[in-house]
């Protein structure tokens, strides 16, 4: 049995979080530099060959980890997960680090929202109202008099809410397969989807943006190993709230690398997002020990 420690796991999130925002980073230039499906499909080259190796190390291998009583729903995680990676991605070619990220930031309150029809979980009236408060948040990002507001903003939104939906599919599996299992299914699901799309768009790079590629590789399975072990010593809902700084690390890297802005009204709705956010994960963290 693993001995819980909390600071450990916290400070593990941290890490991932900023990991994870190099990876944004690097996945902006390269897509620029190329295509989304081009890099999503390396990425998912990289990422299989490390699921399957960790799988392989595990007691049973490949065969333990494969088993599952619920093989569709397991592919239909891994394909949303790619085509989720898709349209995040292509919203950071498009609106940048900064927005992509305040709007994105709304997934946990869309978890919120669906575990009661999806999962069949009960959410109570403080939680909900969270997630309308949350969802005023969003619209002062978006700004309808201007700013954010325009069919583009769309792009991390359906981002969110795919990412959601793999997260409640993600609980709802957990409750027959093991952490590894999923995680084996997501990799190897995930890297036929990814190279079934992306081969059609395969584009010449440079030796230094394959460089580049492969420095993006090494930070996804160092991110997803970080993660991995965070929560082998922490609970999730203890350490989730720190995967906001995600967005702080991102909008950081956009405004430093990418010349982007932080609008007023993106750091103010975004703060009521992260807010709102925060408390359902709190209120769901003692609904659960209750």
């Amino acid at each position: 049995m693993t001995t819980q420690n909390t600071s450990l796991g916290i400070w593990l999130m941290v890490l991932t979080t900023l990991i994870f925002s190099a990876q944004d980073g690097l996945s902006r230039h390269l897509s620029e530099a190329t295509n989304v499906y081009m890099v999503t499909m390396v990425r998912y080259w990289f990422l299989a060959a490390f699921v399957i190796s960790l799988a392989a190390r595990q007691p049973g291998g490949l065969r333990a980890a494969a088993r599952t009583s619920r093989p569709v729903m397991q592919i239909f995680r891994g394909t949303l997960l790619v085509l989720e990676i898709c349209v995040m991605v292509t919203g950071f070619v498009h609106l940048g680090l900064v927005e992509s990220h305040a709007v994105f930031a709304c997934y946990p309150l869309l978890i919120a929202a669906f575990s009661g029809p999806v999962l069949g979980e009960k959410v109570g009236w403080r939680r909900w109202t969270a997630i309308g408060v949350g969802f005023l948040g969003i619209l002062v990002i978006l700004q309808p008099s201007g700013g954010v507001f325009s069919p583009l903003a769309a792009i991390p939104l359906l981002a969110a809410l795919m990412f959601a939906l793999y997260g409640l599919q993600t609980r709802k599996v957990a409750s027959s397969d093991s952490a590894a299992t999923s995680f084996f299914w997501t990799g190897v699901s995930g890297v036929v989807v990814a190279t079934g799309i992306g081969m059609w768009f395969w584009t010449p790079m440079s030796l230094g943006d394959w460089g580049l590629m492969g420095l993006l590789c090494l930070l996804g399975a160092s991110g997803h190993f970080t993660l991995i072990k965070c929560y082998e010593v922490a609970e999730a809902s203890a350490v989730q709230p720190f995967a906001y700084l995600q967005l702080v690390f991102a909008s950081i890297l956009g405004i430093v690398a990418f010349d982007e802005v932080l609008r007023p009204n993106v750091a103010l709705g975004t703060a009521i997002i992260v807010c709102a956010g925060v408390f359902t994960l709190i209120r769901a963290r003692r609904q659960a020990r209750s």
